[in-house]
């Protein structure tokens, strides 16, 4: 009988350690599912970041749009492109105007547009960035706002923000 006893004690041992043994595979295959679960996010994170590409256009017929089509061509030094989107005045101003700014190292972003019948204020963010300073890349950020006049139906940009002026006919810096 003390055989048996045994038995019994040894045979409930032994259920107790096979039900305590797929608990492990459960808990690493719950960390496996996790761990898939973090790298599918980082991924897809990753192509997020990488893959958002140009900043769409804004409809050209609106003031955002206008400052939008304006600022790249000044950012790209295209005087004669972004003279396009310039008032008689603005143009006639750019005699005083010392030169292009420089435009290497400029991120420009909308803040808001204010319209009032046929003016708008385009408020805008400019970012430069530096690529040399003693504690590596550097960059300050400014708002700035354009003004923009409805002329003949089209929105035309009245004065622009100095980091941005761009003047047919002027040197680049």
């Amino acid at each position: 009988m003390s055989t048996a006893a045994s038995d019994d004690s040894s045979g409930s041992r032994s259920s107790d350690q096979d039900a305590s043994k797929p608990e492990a595979p459960k808990r690493d295959r719950s960390l496996m599912i996790v761990l898939s679960i973090i790298g599918a996010l980082v991924l897809i994170a990753l192509i997020v970041v990488f893959t958002r590409g140009e900043p769409q256009d804004l409809d050209a017929s609106t003031p955002e749009g206008v400052v939008q089509r304006y600022s790249a061509a000044a950012i790209s030094g295209d005087e004669a492109e972004a003279a396009m989107y310039l008032t008689e005045s603005a143009l006639e101003r750019c005699d005083d105007f010392g030169g292009e700014p420089p435009t290497d190292g400029i991120r420009v972003r909308l803040v808001s547009t204010t319209e009032r019948g046929s003016t708008a204020d385009v408020k805008v963010s400019i970012v430069t960035s530096f690529e040399s300073g003693p504690f590596g890349p550097s960059e300050y950020e400014v708002d700035e706002v354009f003004d923009l006049t409805k002329v003949d139906g089209e929105w035309l940009i009245d004065s622009a923000p100095w980091q941005l002026m761009a003047c047919p006919g002027s040197e680049v810096r």
